[in-house]
């Protein structure tokens, strides 16, 4: 057995009680961005990893989840177990028809391994552009992966910062899949919507309709603390224009948070603000994870 694998000195853990929420989320919403870490040592942390995080497994995942009152999750892949996606097959394979996963795969994959975690429910690879969190990768390695997973339907996850997205953009329209964008690509708040590179990644979606965005993760953009004010306008923009491409989730456990753990229940309540029109929920909720994931 693998020993325990002690989390990092300045690792934030989870809320331990969040809220209920106020805001009462449609029947059959999906958290469509959350994770799992471990628990180790029965899901080892990769060794290559930036960093050690806490323990926060399936059950914990799925406790959360009807504690908030949603029906379904999509689980992304950590970068802390690396290209081992045990954990969050295993979380998939235990919910059920109640949960989707995103991979982390190298060009190496198999038809046959593609084939195994499509069936315990995995949808998707996820490619992670930002420098602080995974070593390069050339870009050929990912269209390899690409070329393999689009038989099976499959989309891919980008994850970015906005300052990058001006080197990315011809790659990313290179890629043969519909891509799903985490956290917006991560705009600099303190900058404005009508920034020029906010603006870019609008106009990305504008120009490529299989795009799509995550509305997600205040906590981590936010400049001014909770309750996030400063963020508003920029996940308001994205499903006012994109009705039909826009996800939300969570972000459970919040890897890598620094300045303070959100309440998970508080974050629910973020969504009326971003979405406040009930067809918007009603898309941003269900409709749209549900068409993506589940059809």
């Amino acid at each position: 057995m693998s020993e325990i694998q002690t989390m990092d000195a300045d690792w934030l853990e989870f809320h331990p009680d969040p809220k209920v929420p106020d805001f009462k989320l449609p029947e059959g919403a999906v958290d469509a961005h959350c994770h799992v870490f471990g628990p180790s040592p029965e899901f080892p942390f990769a060794p290559e990893r930036k960093y050690t995080p806490c323990n926060a497994g399936k059950d914990q995942l799925y406790a959360l989840r009807d504690h908030l009152g949603f029906a379904r999750n999509v689980i992304v892949q950590a970068t802390c177990h690396g290209k081992d996606n045990s954990a969050m097959v295993d979380a998939c394979r235990t919910a059920g028809d109640l949960a989707r996963g995103i991979a982390s795969v190298g060009a190496e994959i198999t038809e046959a391994e593609i084939a195994e975690m499509d069936a315990a429910g995995v949808r998707g690879v996820r490619f992670n552009f930002v420098k602080r969190l995974v070593d390069s990768t050339p870009q050929e390695v990912f269209l390899t992966i690409a070329d393999k997973i689009k038989a099976f339907g499959w989309h891919i996850v980008v994850y970015f910062e906005a300052q990058d997205l001006e080197e990315l953009e011809p790659f990313l329209k290179k890629l043969p899949t519909t891509l799903v964008v985490d956290h917006m690509g991560r705009p600099d708040v303190t900058k404005g919507v009508d920034h020029p590179d906010f603006q870019r990644f609008i106009r990305l979606m504008e120009e490529n309709e299989t795009i799509w965005s995550k509305v997600t993760c205040p906590e981590r953009l936010t400049k001014a603390g909770p309750p996030y004010d400063d963020v508003v306008p920029y996940p308001a923009a994205i499903v006012d224009r994109f009705p039909d491409r826009v996800l939300w989730g969570t972000d459970w456990p919040h890897p890598n948070m620094k300045s303070h753990m959100p309440d998970d229940g508080a974050l629910v309540d973020f969504i009326p603000r971003i979405a406040p029109a009930p067809e918007q929920q009603q898309k941003l909720l269900v409709d749209n994870p549900m068409r993506l994931y589940w059809a």
